[in-house]
């Protein structure tokens, strides 16, 4: 890695210093005003991992679990995620279908797949140059994953609905509300640096292909 990447400004005074390797649980401080600079977490990746692989199994079961039943005059229904964009396409709503395959399912999909895609290589450093491109893709999906919008529409439907059918919550619906908690948690416990001083190319093997486009530098985030 390019030695400027370890250099940091105090956010205190401002006094630029280079930041040495940090073991596990370590933290740097300023050597003018002690204010921190930087921590590492004790098992950087592990935690994001395992966060990561929970969030596949809420997914699956986001998506093959009823989100809510309805009983009215005697008739009884369900629906799934798909079920529900299935149905909107059917009645005429081709665009609001789309809109909630893309932001329901294929958006968190993608958003798993690549975070897998890149902390399983990770756990054995150097991992290999793609994934680098993995990382920034799952950055870019991640905001198109819209849970939380869906979660309070379907909360927004229960209330109304309520009125003219006994409504019965699903299973699907209970998955989606920690799915939207698990995607806010990846990020926070996801150590960005330490994921990307892993990644082969920038230990200096190609710097043409280095993040951000320039040698030895990191992408700002």
């Amino acid at each position: 890695m390019n030695q400027s990447s370890d250099i940091r400004a105090c956010p205190g005074c401002d006094l630029l210093q280079r930041l040495p390797p940090l073991p596990p649980s370590g933290k740097a401080r300023c050597a003018r005003c002690n204010e921190s600079l930087a921590a590492r977490p004790r098992g950087p990746l592990e935690l994001p991992l395992a966060l990561t692989l929970a969030a596949a199994v809420a997914f699956i079961i986001a998506n093959t679990q009823p989100l809510m039943g309805l009983s009215a005059v005697g008739r009884h229904g369900s629906t799934t995620i798909i079920g529900g964009a299935y149905q909107m396409w059917q009645h005429g709503f081709q665009a609001t279908a789309v809109l909630i395959a893309l932001c329901a399912v294929i958006a968190p999909l993608a958003y798993i797949l690549f975070l897998l895609g890149v902390l399983l290589p990770l756990r054995r450093p150097p991992a290999p140059r793609w994934v680098g491109p993995l990382m920034r893709w799952a950055e870019m999906v991640r905001p198109w994953s819209m849970l939380e919008v869906m979660l309070l529409g379907i909360l927004v439907a229960l209330v109304k609905i309520a009125e003219l059918a006994t409504v019965v919550p699903g299973v699907g619906v209970y998955a989606v509300g920690v799915l939207v908690v698990l995607f806010t948690a990846i990020p926070a416990a996801l150590d960005s640096r330490e994921a990307w001083t892993r990644v082969e190319w920038m230990h200096g093997s190609d710097g043409s292909c280095t993040p951000g486009g320039a040698s030895g530098k990191e992408p700002a985030r």
